[in-house]
Order: structure tokens, then sequence, then C-alpha cells
């Protein structure tokens, strides 16, 4: 495996791939690597000529400078992970070479970066779009791979390549559960044992809500997960939104959509969480 630190040495790498018309697959990733990022990564593996697979946290997606302080790396180690499962490419690049100046880009989502994880993070999905777009350029795979978990930013990117009218295939991979059902998550790492049986709390009441479908109304589901989940000592939500799978949007009627996802966010002491279900689709 190559672990290349340039956007200059990467296209020099990927070039003759290229011109033999091999297929590049890309893994975008801000390291600290876990059974999820794994799977996105064999996906990638084993669909593709040449797996690229990045490591770089992206401070301009973070509005908390605090949480870019605190989130894990170990660049080291994920490059091992990588390498034993076959990858061709750990890009490993650092801020300075991803942001030689200020990247000034705005984008315009419409309605999609309004709602849930933008109304709370301002900001952050206009960092995603510049770092992806950042990497899909340097890379120009065929396909690029993101879970499921991260929901919004799966629309946000789906968007934002028919926008730029960038030519790769995104491909969505479903979320990668611990034995518990908590959806794993690089800032899982930052919880305590106890912490974390305790935001087991979050999918089971997820599942649960899963058979009001049909039976109990939109507000009613909400305020039941909402409440479930706040009784639980040091755990808080900070949204439940029930939205169109398509639009974002919040629906009041379970027959509004073919496509309905419930989409969350809790606070597990001061450790930010985020995971979904699929009610309809």
């Amino acid at each position: 495996m190559e672990i290349i630190e340039t956007v200059y040495a990467l296209d020099r790498f990927l070039r003759p791939f290229r011109d033999e018309g091999k297929s590049i697959g890309l893994v975008p990733t801000m390291g600290s690597l876990h059974e999820g990022h794994v799977a996105l990564v064999k996906q990638c593996v084993g669909a593709n000529d040449v797996s690229v697979v990045s490591v770089f946290v992206n401070p301009t997606q973070f509005n908390d400078k605090e949480d870019f302080r605190l989130y894990p790396c170990n660049s080291e180690a994920d490059c091992k992970l990588l390498e034993s499962l076959g990858v061709t490419v750990a890009f490993v690049p650092s801020v300075e070479e991803m942001y030689p100046e200020p990247d000034t880009r705005v984008f315009d989502f419409g309605m999609l970066d309004k709602v849930m994880e933008g109304r709370f993070r301002p900001g952050h999905f206009n960092g995603v779009a510049q770092i992806v777009s950042k990497l899909f350029y340097a890379v120009k795979p065929s396909r690029a791979y993101f879970g499921e978990k991260d929901f919004q930013q799966l629309a946000i990117v789906r968007d934002m390549v028919r926008q730029l009218a960038i030519p790769v295939e995104i491909v969505g991979v479903p979320i990668v559960r611990e034995e518990s059902g908590l959806a794993l998550s690089s800032r899982n790492l930052r919880l305590s044992d106890e912490q974390r049986q305790k935001a087991a709390e979050i999918y089971r009441s997820l599942r649960f809500s899963a058979d009001f479908v049909g039976k109990k109304s939109i507000q009613e589901t909400i305020d039941f997960v909402t409440n479930r989940i706040n009784q639980i000592e040091s755990l808080r939500v900070e949204y439940f939104d029930i939205v169109d799978g398509n639009t974002l949007q919040s629906v009041s009627d379970w027959n509004e959509s073919a496509y309905i996802v419930g989409c969350i966010a809790v606070f597990c002491g001061d450790v930010r969480l985020i995971d979904n279900i699929s009610y309809k689709n």
C-alpha cells in the first residue's frame, strides 16, 4: 500500500490507472477507523481496480473548535488497518495541503442543509462539501463510499455531485452497529463503558418506535422516543425529526411519503452521537 501526502503525488500515482480505464474507488474518512469504516473499505476494495482511502480531519466542517480539538486521531494505526484490508493508497494530507489558501466557496443546498444537523451545526455541510469536492477533484474516483449513519451528509454529497456535475457514483453503505445496537462512530472512543451501555438506548428506542407506523401519530412517535431517551441519566436528545428520506423535510403524517426516516442527535455526557432508522422505504 502506498501512503501519499500530497495531491500532486496522488495524481502522478493514479494517472496511469486512469489512462488504462481502471476503476478507482474512494472512501473519504476522518480517521480513527472502526468496523463501520471497514465495511466501507471492503466494499470499495471489492468493487474497484484501485482503492483510495483518505484520512483527514477536516477543520472546515467543525463549528465547535473544542469538538475539532478532541476528535480522535491515530493515522499510524489507521494505515496499518488499511494495508491489511488490501487498500491501494492511503491519502494522508496535511491541512496546509488541502487548504493552501482559505476555501471561500459557499454552496446552496436549498432546504437540505437547513434542518437537523444543519440547524444545530451551522456551516458544517458547507465544510463537508468543500473537502469532499476537493477529494473528488484530486482522486477523480469512479465510485465513492459513504456510511448511511450520516444520512443527511449522504443527501448533501449527492446534491453537491449533481450541482458540480462530477462524474462519480455515490454508494451508501448500511450502518454498522455494536452488539448492543449502538451505531459505530469514532466518537464512541470518548465514551466510558457505562456511557456506552446507556447510549445503546438510542437505537433501542428507535427500533421500538418502528412499530408505531400507522398506529400512532408522527408527533406521538417523536414524543415517545425523545422522552424515553431523556429519562436515561446523562442522555439528552438534541433533536429527533421524522422526515421525507429524499427532501429531508419533516412529515406530519405517515401517508405523506413512501420513504420516511427518523433522524436523531443525542448528547451522551459531552459526546454527541447521531443515528437514524428507516420507517418506510
